[in-house]
């Protein structure tokens, strides 16, 4: 994984066709997670943080639309509706509940690509890393790569700095 490639969460109930979208974008340089249903998308949600969410309307218990919605309430997770509903109302009920743009099936793979970097591009750029991240009575001064606690110096291998580093930059 290099930090430019992008990852995307595709939720869709269909196994077959998730597993089609997955390998797709993973050819076309994407990091790529799969869920059957929102429950799964929840789930892999409260541990992972996703550039952007592929996310079907029809399936069991949730619905896209309302995972969208609660998604939209807390998140600015992008999300791009991939779904059979495709009527002028059913597009702008998903645009309405905070989906990024729109997408009806069946599609053409080289297009959903092109709707995914589209949306990417105009995503806001993520947050500066915080120059110092405290962790109760730790201390961690990332660009320094120094660890302290309660002011008092922790020795720190190479790969230990290293490693904090990258999580303080997550």
């Amino acid at each position: 994984m290099t930090p430019q490639q992008p990852h995307v969460l595709v939720v869709d109930d269909d196994d077959r066709l998730r597993k089609l979208i997955r390998k797709y974008l993973s050819e076309n340089g994407f990091l790529v997670a799969a869920a059957s249903d929102a429950a799964d998308a929840r789930a892999k949600l409260a541990t992972i943080a996703f550039d952007l969410i592929v996310l079907d309307l029809m399936m069991p218990g949730e619905s896209g639309l309302d995972l969208a919605h609660d998604l939209r309430r807390k998140s600015a997770v992008p999300i791009l509706m991939l779904t059979a509903m495709g009527e002028a109302d059913d597009r702008i009920r998903g645009l309405e509940k905070g989906a990024d743009d729109y997408l009806v099936k069946p599609f053409e793979p080289r297009e959903l690509v092109l709707r995914i970097n589209n949306i990417l591009k105009r995503a806001p750029a993520p947050a500066e890393p915080p120059a110092e991240v405290k962790m109760g009575a730790v201390l961690f001064k990332a660009e320094r790569g120094e660890l302290s606690r309660d002011g008092r110096p922790i020795r720190l291998t190479d790969v230990e700095q290293a490693l904090l580093a990258a999580l303080a930059r997550q």
